[in-house]
This record gives structure tokens, C-alpha cells and sequence, in this order.
């Protein structure tokens, strides 16, 4: 209904889990990205990260100390970057989170490229709840694969 606004409590809690979203968002995109790298060409380097983020190296590093902090990567001098086991499991949930968006917005009816595109933003910001439940819709429609 235009013009009615919700409780404040509850508008708040929605605004403040969009910030929290946000916040984790660039862990999520380098931890899943390092991964992927890793499956690929057996290692995650600095320069690879920054070309495929479209960042400065300086960005990567600066991002790299902070997962450090956070413990989701460890790093060795003059080698790549490595996943702790909590990396690994946070790639992992947002490999699966970026799966099933991609999957239901194709099942859609959305190009892949911009289905792609995308999953890059909604996979950070649904829930559980809604996350089971489009992967549950898109097993409908496919027929029982996503």
C-alpha cells in the first residue's frame, strides 16, 4: 500500500542486514575467485586476482591481509595465495549460492551472459529461506536438476 511505511524497528533490521551483506561481499568475490583460480591453474596469484577483479595489485594486497585477519586465506612470501579450511568452506556456500541464482534466473528465461552478470550482485544478498526456495523451483521447472 503506497504511503504506509513499516515499523522502524523492522526497516532498520532490513537496512542493517543489506550493510552486513555489503560488508562480506568482497570476501565472498575474492575467496570464490581464489578457488576457482586455484581449480584452474593450480594457484591464485596476486596479479591473476587483480586482472580478473579489475583492481590494483596494491587493492589485492591490501584485501589479501585482510582475509589473513579474518582467517580465510594464508599467505607464504613469493608464492600464491591458499585457502584456510574456512575459505574453502566459504567458497564452497558462495559457489553454491552463485549456482543456484545463476540456475533460476536461466530457468527464467534469462541469457546466460546476463543471468551471469547477474548472480554476481543477487547471490550476496538472498537469504537461506529464499535461496532453498529457488533452488527448489528451479528443480521443478528443469525436471530435478539445477
Amino acid at each position: 500500500m503506497p504511503g504506509k511505511l513499516a515499523k522502524a524497528a523492522e526497516q532498520a533490521a532490513r537496512f542493517g542486514r543489506i550493510r552486513a551483506d555489503h560488508r562480506s561481499e568482497i570476501a565472498e568475490d575474492y575467496v570464490e575467485l581464489i578457488a576457482d583460480l586455484i581449480d584452474a591453474n593450480g594457484e591464485a596469484r596476486v596479479v591473476d586476482l587483480a586482472k580478473r577483479l579489475g583492481v590494483t595489485s596494491a587493492t589485492v594486497n591490501n584485501t589479501v591481509r585482510r582475509l589473513q585477519r579474518d582467517g580465510l586465506v594464508h599467505t607464504e612470501p613469493y608464492r600464491s595465495i591458499f585457502l584456510t579450511e574456512e575459505g574453502s568452506n566459504l567458497a564452497a556456500h558462495c559457489r553454491r549460492r552463485h549456482r543456484i541464482v545463476l540456475g533460476f534466473l536461466q530457468a527464467l528465461g534469462v541469457s546466460r551472459e546476463v543471468a551471469a552478470h547477474d548472480a554476481e550482485g543477487l547471490e550476496h544478498h538472498v537469504s537461506d529461506e529464499t535461496l532453498d526456495a529457488l533452488a527448489s523451483w528451479t528443480e521443478r521447472i528443469r525436471g530435478g536438476g539445477t
